[in-house]
């Protein structure tokens, strides 16, 4: 852990991009000096990033069916990406969903327990992409939900319920299928019931979201179309949205996640609401890496242009803090947690540094630290 001072950095403090000294001491950001000092002139000292809610970690432990026999040598793997993509603290999304395979619960379970028992620099915490169909889950899911650790579970429907009503088999049926290691007709049935019973789930809903509650589980939305949808998830108690699909959705009361690949892209791939109308509409909390790790950055640093750097990095640090409920970091200041990333003269991640650890260096910087 550095005990290390930082001289003559451009740091992002809350009052905006000043010239300053920051000291580390015991993973806190300290407002005394470092007998150590590091020159970093030159280069940016951003606090560092934390992705809200992020899947491109499921290469690492799903590269090819049979490939990663063990699932925490994929987090370790995923957590150097991040590191090197200046994320400090980072969310990783992991469904149990009918789909199965990877998304399956028997998976779900692998990835759960690795990143509950892999250590990391980084601080790495997990989040529950739960179908709610899966009404038949209901029951076990609390206490699996403690068992795992988990502090986080987003609600998820991706039926395709019109099709189902009208009588159609699902798209892309075959692959489906094979994913998930059913045959056609079986996945079909599996389909078919859970829409079937889809007037059970408001009720059963209400039930479990209270008992995970009970736990101090935060809870949230997936793709919200419209006001309507975030008040019945917000009387649920799931005060998050995670990527609504309208402008609509996005202004109604709740702590709003988009996509920083959809901000870097200028629009949604699937036809939905621009992450950029959210954010200057001043809707957006929280910018997520959804599925790719580099545009965290890269998305903050093109709103920059329009609503400034302070504003900007906030989607990325500040307020993904505020979304997931932790006070202690977020912002450069006495007391926090001593969480950075330092960006070169072209904007590229030069070094990260979590809860006062190296978590990635290169080049010049890293030389500088090693004088």
């Amino acid at each position: 852990m550095l005990d290390v001072t930082l001289m003559g950095g451009d740091v992002l403090l809350p009052s905006g991009l000043e010239k300053a000294h920051i000291s580390l001491c015991d993973g806190m950001i300290s407002d005394a000096p470092n007998k150590r000092r590091v020159n970093v002139a030159g280069f940016k000292v951003m606090p560092g990033i934390i992705d809200v809610h992020g899947d491109a970690f499921e290469r690492h432990v799903a590269p090819r069916r049979g490939a990663m026999k063990d699932v925490g040598e994929g987090i370790r793997a995923a957590e150097a990406e991040m590191a090197a993509n200046g994320i400090t603290t980072g969310v990783l999304a992991q469904f149990i969903s009918w789909e199965g395979g990877v998304r399956g619960p028997d998976f779900a379970n692998q990835v759960f327990t690795a990143i509950r028992d892999t250590s990391t620099l980084t601080d790495l915490r997990a989040q529950l992409r739960f179908e709610f169909h899966l009404l038949d889950l209901y029951e076990a899911l609390p206490q699996k939900v403690a068992d795992w650790g988990l502090g986080y579970v987003v609600f998820n429907d991706h039926l395709p319920h019109d099709r189902l009503e009208a009588g159609k088999l699902p798209r892309q049926l075959t692959g489906q299928a094979l994913r998930a290691g059913r045959s056609p007709e079986a996945h079909v049935a599996l389909l078919t019931d859970l829409h079937a019973r889809r007037n059970e789930v408001p009720d059963a809903l209400v039930g479990l979201c209270a008992e995970l509650a009970d736990l101090g589980v935060r809870m949230g939305s997936h793709d919200d179309h419209t006001a309507a949808d975030r008040e019945t998830w917000m009387a649920r108690g799931c005060e998050i949205a995670e990527f609504p699909e309208t402008l609509e959705a996005a202004e109604a009361p709740g702590l709003v996640v988009s996509g920083a690949p959809n901000l870097v892209r200028g629009g949604s791939h699937k036809g939905n609401v621009s992450a950029v109308d959210v954010v200057l509409c001043q809707a957006c909390d929280a910018l997520a890496s959804d599925y790719h790790y580099p545009s965290l950055r890269r998305a903050a640093l093109f709103i920059a242009k329009t609503i400034g750097l302070p504003s900007a990095w906030d989607l990325v640090s500040a307020g993904p803090a505020k979304v997931l409920g932790l006070s202690d970091r977020g912002q450069i200041v006495p007391g926090s947690r001593a969480d950075l990333v330092l960006l070169d003269a072209d904007d590229r991640v030069a070094g990260t540094i979590s809860g006062g650890r190296v978590t990635y260096l290169t080049g010049t910087l890293a030389e500088r630290f090693l004088e």
